[in-house]
């Protein structure tokens, strides 16, 4: 069965397409007009080896604000849809992901329930070119918001803003792809005591 989710997102500040497909190889279309965040989404989709096109356009000539916002929006509500009933999936997964200074841990649950616990360094370079650096917690807060996933970030150290964020991304792309692939032993199970997620 095909795990594939597609979102379309239209406001009065942006226009967002997401299509994403779990079972893909990493094979990624990715613009939003933010250069960094277009990074950063190439990176969520070739290490969770899902195949992943984003195309947003958004009022940049205000800020990047929206843009990102609604993409993280789009994008978390395309991978909950693609999730679908959830059976015979891991459900957990975890990823330690270090990039040169930095160091990201990446824990997510498929629970259906959002939750979010975020935390990296002080301090950070406020901009990587475009990219707000203050706006990465808010990429995670909207995503888990939509995909209602528990999601549990720690950059216990790290100096270069780029590096920071984009160990996390990467950690978390790799989470999200453990824990949302099938497991063999557990076909037509749904991993959850209460009988949903």
């Amino acid at each position: 069965m095909s795990r594939v989710g597609r979102v379309e997102r239209t406001t009065k500040e942006t226009s967002v397409v997401v299509e994403i497909d779990l079972d893909g190889t990493g094979k990624v279309d990715v613009s939003t007009g933010v250069g960094f965040y277009d990074h950063m989404l190439d990176q969520l989709g070739r290490h969770g080896l899902f195949d992943l096109t984003v195309k947003t356009e958004g009022d940049l000539h205000i800020d990047t604000h929206h843009t990102i916002e609604d993409t993280a929006l789009a994008l978390g509500a395309a991978f909950k849809q693609a999730l679908g009933d959830k059976v015979g999936i891991y459900r957990f997964g975890n990823c330690t992901v270090p990039l040169d200074e930095s160091l990201a841990q990446v824990t997510v649950d498929l629970s259906g329930r959002p939750y979010l616990v975020h935390t990296e360094p002080e301090n950070l370079a406020p901009m990587i070119g475009s990219y707000d650096t203050t706006m990465t917690r808010h990429i995670f807060e909207s995503f888990v918001a939509q995909a209602q996933i528990a999601l549990h970030i720690h950059v216990p150290y790290g100096r270069n803003a780029h590096h920071v964020v984009e160990c996390q991304f990467k950690a978390l792309a790799r989470a999200l792809r453990y824990a949302s692939e099938r497991d063999p032993r557990a076909a037509g199970i749904l991993p959850s005591t209460k009988g949903a997620l």
